[in-house]
């Protein structure tokens, strides 16, 4: 086996095997012959074989090279020659030398002294293209795709022993556009990445290579060897061909989708019958290898582009942190922006889950409290005897377990907005309190003849009609008024018409990133579902709803089948009595997920004793068999 062998100034000398069609030498590591002085230029020379001789060339054009003492650019090499590049002697040799025992690892793990025999020589090469292969997979998560296609063609024309390499792609390729060419036929490609054996760029990429050798490839999606395109019967002819005077080409092609999109083509126009059937083999492999590089960029665009025009198109949906673009939401927007500045109250009134705390907090952030607190009590998760000490606070010793006096709300709130959400669940003698509290703007705390003054503004929400419970004699006529202001309407999601998708389109990418899930949208069917289901818990539904796909979804869009709102197909005839029953059913775990969970306000709401509440949460854990089908609804 062929071999050059280096003489160090310092140190054994060493031999390495030119198993490979072109070797490369210079001083850079990444030389198949690293010859470590600094006279020697990074890429000094290559060593090509063509089938009979060895030829030298030069690279760098600086570099000094001699041949047994003369200065020689290029020339064919024999037995026995002597070459010297800078202070770096080196010796050619045409045959093996006799095997050496081989020496120990160094402390790197890899052998200083290579050598091999002519029986090694595909073992070599096809080893040499794993490594390569495995060198530039390790890099798929580090580099940009342009930095990927660069490194990828660096590797194929290192292993191959190729002059050029180049990727070529057709103008639609791996964005999913339609063919409009007509079936089967491809628009022209272009070139993508082009480099030299010297690790650049090429200057004039498109005359370098063979229009009917890539047309081939695109029209048959097969790879091609060609070991001497000047005279071989199906290329020779061929313009290109004739005029760039090809030698050794490989192409492979690049496929996206099933649609072959583009091609992966290398050459060598010094060397006839360069290429071998393994190395189109390990080209094949690189051509997929570009191909999902391509399919993932290209999706990774795609995804950031769709998330961009969603973040443009809700900056003019946006009011603050609210999205909404309906008559309905508009008149909100008109009303907040217009008290919001003021320190009068405002009572929010709308179903649960349509959003009332967020109307809250954006008056006071839009007031002249911004800076101030923004302080929430929930009139309603709080036991009856512990309202007035949450609300006020209390002295020690006030009452059983006040080891140390607290303030309350009130005072937490002072300069800023105390919100009190579900107003309507404040008991009545607390009403009077409260109303006192707000009339004179001071509080007492618990056990304690004090006043304390306090500046704040009030925002109270409720989801009952406070005007019925104030007929029934359940809520203060007086702190009605006094709560009412200036009412803001918060409408369900069902009548914010197309809101709805929006709304889910801007949750999902909030929480895909969150819960760091793949999904990166909807289904056509599941937006077709979102916008015909009456949503009864509203935004916090829906919300819950997008949350728990994206934790239990596999795949990269949501169906209906993820959200639960299997409504595409008709719901089976039933016997009266069993149609009764299942909306019966149905209804009371609608009411349940719209009070959040909440058995006894359920309960309260239907006119039904708790008890009836719990036997169809049993019925629902347990179902008998029977031909009515899911409800499609969350439990809490």
């Amino acid at each position: 086996m062929p071999t050059l062998k280096w003489f160090p100034q310092h140190g054994h000398p060493r031999t390495f095997v030119l198993y490979k069609p072109v070797t490369t030498i210079g001083r850079a590591l990444g030389n198949d012959v690293a010859v470590g002085s600094q006279k020697v230029a990074e890429t000094h020379i290559q060593i090509m074989f063509d089938g009979r001789d060895f030829n030298l060339e030069e690279v760098d054009k600086q570099a000094e090279i001699l041949i047994n003492g003369k200065k020689k650019r290029r020339a064919r090499l024999t037995h026995g020659d002597r070459l010297t590049l800078g202070d770096a002697e080196l010796a050619f040799s045409i045959f093996d030398e006799p095997p050496a025992p081989r020496p120990a690892p160094s402390a790197s793990g890899t052998d200083t002294n290579i050598s091999t025999t002519g029986t090694d020589l595909l073992a070599q090469q096809q080893l040499a293209g794993v490594r390569k292969l495995h060198e530039f997979s390790e890099k798929l998560m580090t580099l940009r795709i342009d930095q990927l296609l660069e490194a990828m063609l660096d590797a194929v024309i290192d292993v191959t022993g190729a002059e050029k390499g180049l990727i070529l792609l057709e103008d639609d390729a791996f964005t999913g556009g339609p063919n409009d060419k007509g079936e089967g036929a491809h628009p022209k490609p272009q070139i993508r990445a082009s480099r030299n054996v010297r690790r650049e760029a090429i200057t004039d990429p498109s005359g370098q290579i063979s229009d009917s050798i890539v047309r081939r490839v695109l029209d048959t999606g097969r790879p091609l060897i060609v070991s001497d395109a000047l005279t071989d019967a199906q290329f020779g002819s061929s313009e290109s061909v004739v005029a760039l005077k090809l030698s050794s080409v490989m192409c492979a092609p690049l496929v996206a989708q099933g649609h072959v999109s583009g091609a992966l083509y290398v050459g060598n126009d010094r060397i006839k019958g360069l290429f071998q059937r393994s190395q189109l083999d390990l080209l094949s492999i690189f051509a997929g290898q570009a191909s999902l590089i391509l399919q993932n960029a290209m999706l990774l665009s795609a995804l950031r582009a769709d998330k961009d025009k969603l973040v443009a198109e809700l900056s003019d949906k946006r009011f603050g942190e609210i999205i909404g673009v309906c008559g309905s939401m508009m008149e909100v927007f008109r009303k907040l922006q217009k008290v919001a500045t003021t320190d009068i109250s405002v009572l929010i009134t709308g179903e649960t889950g349509t959003g009332k705390e967020l109307i809250a907090r954006e008056l006071h952030r839009r007031s002249n409290r911004e800076s101030g607190p923004f302080v929430v009590i929930n009139c309603g998760a709080i036991p009856e005897n512990l309202i007035e000490s949450e609300l006020f606070g209390h002295v020690k010793g006030a009452f059983t377990g006040a080891i140390a006096s607290r303030p309350g709300k009130f005072q937490a709130a002072d300069k800023g907005t105390l919100f009190l959400d579900e107003i309507g669940e404040l008991p009545l003698n607390l009403q009077v309190k409260l109303l006192r509290a707000l009339q004179e703007r001071v509080v007492f705390r618990v056990g304690d003849s004090k006043p304390e003054k306090v500046d704040i503004r009030i925002v109270a929400a409720t989801n009952r009609n406070l005007e019925e419970e104030t007929r029934a004699g359940r809520f203060r006529e007086d702190l009605y008024f006094r709560l009412n202001v200036v009412n803001i309407h918060c409408p369900p999601l069902r009548e914010r018409g197309d809101d709805v998708l929006i709304i889910a389109k801007a949750l999902l990418s909030k929480f895909a990133d969150e819960l760091k899930s793949q999904v990166s949208g909807f289904t056509p069917q599941a937006l077709s579902a979102i916008k015909k289901y009456t949503w009864p818990g509203n935004i916090r539904q829906l919300e819950n709803r997008i949350k728990k796909a994206l934790v239990l979804c596999e795949k990269t869009l949501l169906g209906p089948e993820d959200l639960e709102l299997n409504i595409a197909g008709e719901s089976p005839i039933l016997p009266l009595e069993k149609a009764k029953e299942e909306f019966q059913r149905k209804y009371v775990l609608e009411v349940l997920e719209r009070n959040n969970g909440n058995r006894t306000q359920t309960a309260r709401d239907l006119g039904v004793d708790p008890r009836t509440i719990f036997r169809y949460l049993e019925r629902e854990q347990n179902p008998m068999p029977s031909g009515a089908g899911g409800t499609g609804h969350e439990t809490k």
